[in-house]
């Protein structure tokens, strides 16, 4: 029997799911143009302003970094323009092969590529980073033809920090770097990330990092239009970046590479300042450095040789190296004497070549003694044992409260990151640092500058000129002015603090009468015979390990590294002093002999114009060849002869 279909039921059916179909489009028709509605109209300015900016780019430019000049013009930090070879590590699937291509198409040694190694790690941020740096144009045009076959690579023109006398004046002018990680962290600490727009350099030490605020100008920023590739259309609009200032410094640097030669191979550091401003005007560490090696990063090798070297060629000597001061704080404690009250110019004792404390015996360097020495004789022969028993009768309170004002064991201010304290003790400070109170037996070895003394040349430096500007201390400073680069107006500085030291006028001049007496009859006598000029002066030896009571000293039965340091202060002329000097020639044994004979040259160039008989001036910047010569003896430390610097000795 057949079956008769409901064709009706059907046809409803088939209505029904054609209404539930059309219903389903239309919602989602409906759904597509309230998208679209939200799109277009609601969230139309959002999504313009994006693909604005996807259309636009902004671009910083980096600014010029600012000159750096002596005194009287002579560069000693430029920028110089060149091509460099550049890796973008993100777009790199293999570095060491493309490293290998490279290397293939043009030399990539072996130091280009450790330098790369340790800006990779250390700088892991970097959009690229440098392979190898100042490009030749045949290398530039291998490069170029090849590079369509190298993703990641780029030829970029860059300028870069140049320092063209080297290493003279290093550890005074200090030297750039790759910003690293650190540098980050204290950037963005001090919300100062939008002055670093673009940048890939940063003061590290010197006066690059301390002006670095100065000297690295303010980055501009380029509006251009970039296709969907990334490749720049064209410059829509720009804001030019605005360059670093420049700065003047107050070194002569004819007169810092005088010194720096005089040392030779000997190390030690140097500070000269103008007494009556407080400027610097040499600054002298030996051995140095090169700090163009630093510019571009330097190599695992490279640096590992100057960090591990015994000499240590990277250490701020000036700033930093802090030295037992000799007898050259003498004129000092005299000071401190006269000034207490514990001493008259008259006052005399017996000098029988030692002073006897208990069942100790502090030994004189003259053994058979100076006889009868009142205060200005203990100067110019250089008495210890007066000293001695001075310093014994003082305390070391009475010492430290009258060398606080002087800058013995005080940062000096100097303009100049990091610099060293060193220690000027007393008994509150031994008590602090070694929970021991005083002994008078540790006494009389500070009078002559030994025991727990221990300061920097600039300290000493600054001290000296001081007392060569009666007694009105000026902070030391080494940027003598600053220049707008654009407009080459000097952009005024604040003067540098000061302060007058209350001594009695009488007494400061009784101390500068003894110290030139130093100089025409004393220990320097040898050193400043012939003088064209008066000089005050006074020289210190100073040990560097002890000698047993019972031992006498011999420097040829000691390894060099323990023979005792040779110091020299001095101010001339002494009348209206222009320069102050101290110095330091390490393990160089009486300073007569080794540290006097620097000073007499230095003072002669400066004061005079005139240079040692036989100086080779073909490495000193602005000078002819043939310039200054004068009848200074020709082998002045030959004449260096007994009697020397007296010599301490505890």
């Amino acid at each position: 029997m057949t079956e008769v279909r409901d064709t009706g039921s059907d046809l409803h059916q088939m209505r029904v799911r054609l209404g539930l179909g059309l219903a389903f489009v239309l919602l989602m028709f409906g759904l597509l143009v309230t998208r679209l509605l939200y799109l277009q109209v609601w969230r139309y300015e959002d999504y313009q302003a994006q693909a604005e900016d996807n259309r636009i780019s902004l671009v910083p430019e980096t600014p010029g970094r600012g000159l750096i000049t002596d005194r009287n013009g002579i560069v000693l930090a430029e920028n110089v323009s060149a091509f460099t070879l550049e890796l973008a590590p993100a777009q790199i699937a293999d570095l060491n092969a493309t490293i290998e291509q490279l290397a293939a198409i043009i030399e990539v040694d072996p130091r280009d590529r450790r330098r790369f190694q340790r800006i990779l790690e250390d700088s892991r941020n970097l959009e690229t980073i440098p392979l190898k740096v100042r490009l030749s144009d045949e290398e530039v045009a291998k490069i170029a033809v090849a590079r369509y076959q190298l993703p990641g690579v780029e030829i970029r023109a860059r300028q870069f920090r140049s320092y063209p006398l080297g290493g003279s004046a290093a550890h005074l002018l200090g030297h750039i770097g790759r910003i690293s990680a650190k540098d980050l962290e204290r950037i963005e600490a001090a919300d100062q990330a939008s002055n670093y727009a673009g940048a890939t350099h940063i003061g590290k030490t010197g006066v690059e990092l301390s002006y670095e605020d100065r000297l690295r100008g303010i980055p501009g920023v380029a509006r251009v239009e970039v296709s969907a590739g990334g490749r720049v259309v064209r410059t829509l609009s720009r804001t030019p970046p605005k360059p670093g200032d420049n700065l003047v410094l107050s070194i002569d640097v004819r007169l810092q590479k005088l010194l720096e030669d005089l040392y030779g191979d000997r190390k030690g550091a140097l500070v000269a300042i103008e007494p009556e401003s407080g400027e610097v005007l040499a600054f002298v560490s030996r051995p140095t450095f090169d700090p163009n090696s630093f510019v571009d990063g330097i190599d695992f090798a490279s640096w590992n040789a100057l960090n591990d070297d015994p000499d240590k060629p990277l250490l701020n000597r000036p700033l930093r190296g802090t030295y037992p001061p000799g007898s050259t704080y003498k004129p000092f404690m005299a000071l401190a004497a006269l000034a207490s009250g514990e001493r008259t110019p008259d006052f005399a004792i017996q000098d029988p070549g030692y002073f006897q404390l208990g069942n100790r015996r502090f030994r004189d360097s003259r053994p058979e003694g100076n006889g009868t020495v009142n205060l200005r004789k203990s100067i110019v022969v250089s008495s210890d044992t007066y000293f001695y028993r001075l310093a014994y009768e003082m305390g070391p309170d009475k010492i430290h409260d009258f060398m606080v004002p002087w800058g013995f064991g005080q940062l000096t201010g100097i303009d100049l990151d990091n610099e060293a304290s060193g220690i000027l003790p007393s008994s509150a400070w031994k008590l602090k640092r070694f929970k021991q109170k005083w002994y008078p037996g540790e006494s009389p070895s500070i009078g002559i500058g030994q025991g727990y003394n221990s300061f920097t040349m600039l300290q000493l430096a600054h001290a000296t000129a001081t007392l060569a500007n009666k007694g009105l201390a000026i902070r030391p400073h080494v940027v003598r002015g600053i220049i707008d680069p654009l407009t080459r107006a000097d952009v005024p500085m604040a003067p540098p603090a000061s302060h007058q030291i209350n001594v009695k006028p009488g007494y400061l001049e009784f101390v500068r009468d003894a110290m030139v007496d130093v100089s025409r009859e004393g220990t320097s006598r040898l050193a400043f015979a012939g003088v064209e000029y008066s000089v005050a002066s006074k020289t210190g030896t100073a040990q560097v390990i002890g000698i047993k009571q019972n031992e006498k000293y011999d420097a040829r039965r000691i390894a060099e590294r323990f023979r005792d340091h040779s110091l020299f202060i001095a101010f001339a002329p002494a009348e209206k002093p222009r320069i102050a000097i101290a110095l330091i020639v390490e393990n160089g044994g009486f300073g007569a002999q080794a540290a006097a004979p620097i000073a007499r040259a230095g003072f002669d160039f400066y004061l005079l114009g005139k240079l040692p008989r036989n100086f080779d001036t073909s490495g000193m910047p602005g000078l002819d060849g043939d310039a200054g010569l004068r009848d200074i003896p020709e082998d002045l430390d030959s004449q260096q002869s007994a009697p020397a610097d007296a010599k301490e000795q505890q």
